[in-house]
């Protein structure tokens, strides 16, 4: 190989670990990017379930987020969470007046997030998060308007900002 070639991937090289690293938060941040729903129906084409999943993104300074399904299962571990997920939920039904009644639902308690960053490594991560949402129908709901409330926290249990959701057509009791 001759004196250029060499030069030229020494200087590809050089130039690609001058990236700097992003300047991020020790606590998380989030985004609201989107919120999708579609109905798992059954072979006679009745609704069983409106499936909702809310997309955010987000960025961590340490890259600490997420739980594995062993620390799921522990109880000293969920402790820590005081009793909820890595998630915090909050669905905003709208009421006939107008208004929006806000309450975090028994299974939207404890929602929980895998590990993130599986090296274990400290270091800044970013990207997109799904978090997945049943809403079964059954015969005396009736359709619905919700919106969502969502912030995450990560292991050093720092809550992220509060994103909320657009409106969204569910089945529900009034």
């Amino acid at each position: 190989m001759t004196t250029a070639p060499k030069l030229v991937i020494a200087s590809l090289v050089t130039l690609a670990g001058c990236y700097p690293t992003p300047e991020f938060d020790s606590v998380p941040r989030i985004e609201y990017a989107a919120i999708d729903q579609s109905t798992e129906k059954d072979a006679a084409g009745n609704k069983l379930v409106e499936l909702v999943t809310i997309t955010v993104t987000f960025e961590d300074k340490e890259g600490d987020l997420g739980a594995t399904a062993a620390e799921r299962s522990d109880d000293d571990f969920k402790a820590q969470y005081g009793g909820t997920g890595n998630y915090e939920l909050v669905t905003m039904t709208q009421k006939s007046d107008g208004s929006w009644d806000e309450r975090i639902l028994q299974g939207d308690s404890v929602k929980w997030m895998p590990v993130l960053k599986p090296d274990g490594k400290s270091g800044p991560i970013n990207g997109k998060l799904d978090l997945n949402v049943r809403r079964p129908y059954a015969r005396s709901m009736v359709d619905l308007q919700q919106k969502y409330k969502v912030r995450i926290r990560d292991r050093a249990l720092h809550y992220s900002n509060q994103v909320e959701t657009d409106v969204i057509t569910v089945p529900g009791y009034e």
